[in-house]
């Protein structure tokens, strides 16, 4: 009867917090997409796996929801935190067609953390998180976002930053950005973070404009005080100001 809405960081052993393990250990079944059941499939190779592809959101999540209100205890797994772009809230949503189903959230860390981690300190002041992907938010709606960030100077993390079919969404928001920002304006980003092949780089708005990414990318576009210091990527908030 309990239902674990689990957010598991970056999909290694080391990403996952101690309630998301613990959250993991303790159910019965643990649904997913199938990349991330395949990542805890990795880590607890003796669990149950059930998986749906992408696209696929509302029939996983209803299936979590059923099994647990038939008693099981269900681990519904989302990459990097459980409620941003995670199921959470949809099962949130859902949940009153299973009253017997007992939720409970479980946050992760995030790619805009880790992934910030990675390429030094990005992520200290005032920030936006913004999906570049429109399957469910209108591109319009996107832009504005965007358009709004950039004015306000925000430090801006960029999820799904391009796929086969949106290969020019990452260019055409830089060009947005670079409305309001200095084509010098550094930025970074990182490509499969806390997993096998990671890698990642500093670089300009300019340059990021030009340089091709995709899904397992999160991209970081500093703000108007973003430096580099050591070869890392540093956003200050002013302490030696105070």
């Amino acid at each position: 009867m309990k239902l674990y809405v689990v957010g598991i960081g970056c999909g290694s052993s080391g990403g996952m917090t101690v309630e998301a393990r613990q959250a993991v250990e303790n159910s019965d079944i643990i649904v997913g997409y199938t990349v991330y059941t395949r990542q805890i499939k990795a880590i607890f190779p003796e669990k149950k796996c059930l998986s749906t592809g992408m696209r696929q959101e509302r029939d996983r999540v209803e299936l979590a929801l059923r099994l647990a209100s038939e008693g099981r205890t269900v681990s519904l797994v989302c990459s990097g935190d459980s409620q941003l772009y995670g199921m959470a809230g949809l099962a949130l949503e859902l949940s009153q067609n299973y009253p017997d189903a007992d939720i409970e959230v479980v946050a992760g860390v995030s790619a805009a953390f880790s992934g910030g981690a990675v390429l030094g300190s990005p992520m200290t002041h005032d920030l936006a998180i913004i999906s570049l992907s429109d399957l469910l938010t209108p591109m319009e709606k996107i832009v504005k976002r965007l358009r709004c960030a950039a004015e306000g100077d925000f430090v801006i993390a960029l999820y799904n930053p391009s796929s086969k079919k949106r290969a020019d969404y990452l260019m055409k928001a830089c060009d947005i950005i670079l409305g309001f920002r200095s084509a010098e304006t550094v930025c970074g980003y990182v490509r499969n973070i806390g997993r096998e092949g990671q890698e990642s780089r500093i670089l300009t708005l300019g340059e990021l404009r030009d340089t091709p990414v995709d899904m397992f990318t999160t991209v970081f576009i500093g703000n108007s005080e973003t430096v580099i210091i050591g070869g890392k990527m540093v956003t200050p908030r002013g302490y030696r100001d105070v």
